[in-house]
Parts: structure tokens; C-alpha cells; sequence
């Protein structure tokens, strides 16, 4: 699996240490920023390489980490196909994906630990969308008003 990463200077040093634990777990993992700390960085600038990256398929999953996530989470879901959530507990985190289809994370480095960060991120990439009849009609209209259907 192919996971893309991307932090604001809020998640830098969170991203960091999930990339040396995906890295490590055998993930391949796309860094797309912030690659140096800076403390004046925007949260949208570094969001959008990830969310075309997570859209167009180039990456399977994405995860990204700001001061609080929602920041993250705005700009996003702004990207066509991109579908992100701000997640703080592994049910949502496996449940995102196994019945939405969730296809990018987002966290809040400044509001929840490392250790839970991890086991969010782990829940998120182990999850598989369920594909059931409802999930996939309901899924099917959250495209259509993506399209403004």
C-alpha cells in the first residue's frame, strides 16, 4: 500500500514520526510536506499535493496533520474525490473507510498524543471499504452531490 503523508508546521513533528513507523512497518510512504519546519506555513499549500495525490490514485490512502485537523479536514474535502475526515478514535478510523469510503485522515498533532496517533493511523490503513449495497449507494450520492447532481 502506498500511503501519502503531509503536515503544516503544526503536525511537522508528528508527520515525522509516522513516516520513520509506516517507513519501518513496510508501507511505502509519499512525503508531501511541509519537508522543513517552518512556522509560517498554511495548512491549505500543503494539503492540496496530498489531496490530487489521494484523488487521482497516485497514493492509496493519505494522512494528514495540522494544529487541530480541521483545518486539514476544510481544505480536503474541498479536492474532488478526496474523502476526509477528522478522526480523534479508532472506531471512526476503521469505520471511515469500511462504510464510507474514506480515503484520507486528518489529525490534530497539537490535540492528541503520538501513541494515539499511531494506533489511529494503523485502524485507517487496515480498514477495507465494505462495498455493501448501502454503503455503496450512499457512497454513490455523496459522489453525485460532489458533482452537484
Amino acid at each position: 500500500m502506498k500511503i501519502g503523508i503531509a503536515a503544516d508546521h503544526a503536525g511537522f513533528e508528528q508527520k515525522q514520526q509516522v513516516v520513520d513507523l509506516l517507513t519501518d512497518a513496510g508501507y511505502e510512504v509519499i512525503d508531501y510536506g511541509a519537508h522543513t519546519y517552518d512556522a509560517t506555513d498554511d495548512y491549505p499549500d500543503i494539503i492540496v499535493p496530498l489531496g490530487r495525490a489521494v484523488a487521482n490514485g497516485d497514493v492509496d490512502r493519505g494522512i494528514a496533520v495540522c494544529g487541530s485537523g480541521v483545518g486539514v479536514s476544510v481544505a480536503a474535502n474541498k479536492i474532488p474525490g478526496v474523502r476526509a475526515a477528522l478522526i480523534t478514535e479508532s472506531y471512526s478510523a476503521h469505520q471511515g473507510v469500511e462504510h464510507d469510503d474514506m480515503n484520507l485522515i486528518c489529525l490534530g498533532g497539537r490535540v492528541i498524543g503520538q501513541a494515539l496517533i499511531w494506533e489511529l493511523v494503523q485502524a485507517f490503513i487496515k480498514a477495507k471499504y465494505d462495498g455493501g449495497e448501502r454503503f455503496q449507494r450512499r457512497l454513490d450520492k455523496v459522489i453525485a452531490l460532489e458533482k452537484n447532481k
